[in-house]
């Protein structure tokens, strides 16, 4: 079969749009010898698009300063769901209290860096990475830790998966990429038609570099969706999740899961949180659907035995302003919490104070931790790598799992 360079980068267009990918990402043929097991450790991170205000996730019910800053917005003591003395939880986020009350959640305040960034961009950068605020690296987390756990790997395997239609930075290797899919079975369904399947199979009969790559992505994706569709009919699910995006989402990750798929991590977005005007509505719908898509997944995965072997993480780029703005809703910040759900959660509660209100820089709560501590607790205590080789930097873990 003969086919030239321009025409097949058209046709590589026409395919990655097919696929549902804006790129041709780079997908994996399922290995001889998987490096997990069945029972091995998954990650779930949830990312709260938009920058999600943690003053009124954990809600410092007894504190004067909270109440006078956002006369509108503050959430009542008696509506806050209590978690100690001092602060208590959205009221939207029953799910998560009882898991809370259960031993299963880790809440972890204060979460920043260094010389913080108030753009959604470039802090979503940062965070995605785990860079410092003065660095640039066009690779992600969870993407080096895909490359270090697969480094001698001749293909790529079910590893990594992103719920949506495309990769973020966080899912981006220097070697090795994530793989990109929300609707498995629309997937599989374009990946096989037959002529992409065709021109996959002529993959090896073409030397130049490019023209090589594209054909060896386009094989690789095929692959890889065949997989997820073979690996998503296995488990039958009863567990009834809700019909909003991240209940759908939930429900994907928990069949795949539940199938023993190889899969050791995955992405999965909800948002967006840049609650600028008339916050309490929106935030409210969003934890609602949040913690509805939670309950069905945790209940998923307990009828499956699988609760203990998952960790669910949290997190959004930044927090809120203290005060309220003019439009009843809070303008960007800094300092933000993180979420850790799980059977395996070893320290569960509230692992260490908010940041203190009467302390603030220009308006802006401080960071008392920095975010990549966090990384570094998840890479060594659960995904069990080193997490230097990936952070570029020795954190002091926190001992939350």
């Amino acid at each position: 079969m003969s086919i030239s360079r321009r025409k097949f980068i058209q046709l590589s267009s026409f395919a990655s749009a097919s696929m549902m990918v804006p790129h041709f990402l780079k997908g994996f043929s399922y290995p001889s010898q998987p490096l997990t097991s069945k029972n091995g450790k998954v990650l779930i991170v949830v990312q709260l698009s938009g920058g999600n205000d943690g003053l009124n996730t954990i809600i410092p019910y007894r504190n004067d300063i909270y109440y006078s800053s956002r006369p509108l917005l503050a959430i009542k003591r008696e509506n806050a769901l209590s978690l100690t003395d001092e602060v208590g939880l959205n009221p939207a986020l029953k799910t998560v209290k009882q898991l809370y009350d259960d031993g299963h959640v880790s809440i972890v305040n204060g979460l920043g860096y260094p010389e913080p960034n108030r753009s959604h961009f470039r802090s979503m950068d940062i965070w995605q990475s785990g860079s410092a605020s003065n660095e640039m690296i066009v690779t992600g987390w969870l993407g080096r830790y895909l490359d270090n756990a697969c480094s001698s790997c001749d293909t790529h395997n079910a590893l990594a998966i992103e719920v949506d239609d495309t990769l973020s930075l966080a899912m981006k290797g220097a070697a090795k990429d994530a793989i990109a899919v929300r609707d498995i079975e629309r997937f599989h369904t374009a990946a096989a038609n037959a002529y992409f399947k065709k021109l996959a199979s002529h993959s090896d009969e073409h030397e130049e570099q490019l023209a090589g790559y594209l054909y060896k992505t386009l094989r690789e994706t095929t692959s890889a969706a065949e997989y997820l569709y073979e690996q998503n009919k296995v488990y039958t699910n009863t567990t009834q999740y809700p019909d909003s995006q991240i209940g759908k989402r939930m429900k994907t990750i928990g069949s795949l899961i539940n199938s023993g798929a190889e899969t050791r991590v995955y992405y999965v977005s909800h948002g967006s949180f840049d609650t600028h005007v008339n916050q309490a509505d929106r935030q409210t719908r969003l934890f609602e659907q949040l913690d509805a898509a939670l309950a069905a997944l945790v209940d998923d995965l307990k009828k499956s035995n699988r609760f203990d072997d998952v960790l669910i993480m949290t997190f959004s780029e930044f927090g809120r302003r203290v005060a309220q703005n003019a439009s009843n809703g809070t303008d960007h910040g800094t300092a933000g919490n993180m979420f850790l759900i799980g059977g395996g959660i070893k320290r569960a509660g509230l692992y260490n104070d908010i940041p203190n209100l009467a302390d603030l820089d220009e308006g802006d709560l401080k960071y008392n931790m920095d975010f990549k501590q966090v990384y570094a607790t998840v890479l060594d205590s659960w995904l069990q790598v080193d997490s230097k080789s990936i952070l570029q930097k020795r954190y002091k873990t926190l001992g939350i799992i």
